[in-house]
Order: structure tokens, then sequence, then C-alpha cells
């Protein structure tokens, strides 16, 4: 049997959203953690 392996070209502005993305979601992340570390609450101002 024959194997093709074709090699799937990621277009660079996926690669760079993907990035950007991910900044963003630990950025987010950190933000809770310290708001929940600063006020005890997951979200502030409620509750």
């Amino acid at each position: 049997m024959k194997q093709s392996s074709k090699i799937q070209k990621v277009e660079p502005e996926k690669l760079i959203a993907e990035r950007i993305n991910g900044w963003a979601a630990m950025l987010g992340f950190f933000a809770a953690v310290g708001a929940y570390l600063t006020t005890g609450q997951i979200i502030p101002g409620v509750i």
C-alpha cells in the first residue's frame, strides 16, 4: 500500500490569531485569580 503524506500549510494569520487568543486567555485567567485573591470573590461585586 502506498502511503501519501500531505503536508498541510497553516495560514500565518491563523497562527498569529491563535497566539493572541492564548495570551488573552492567560491574561483573563490571571486577572480572575488576582481578583479572587484580593477580594475573596470569584466575580467581584456579585454578592
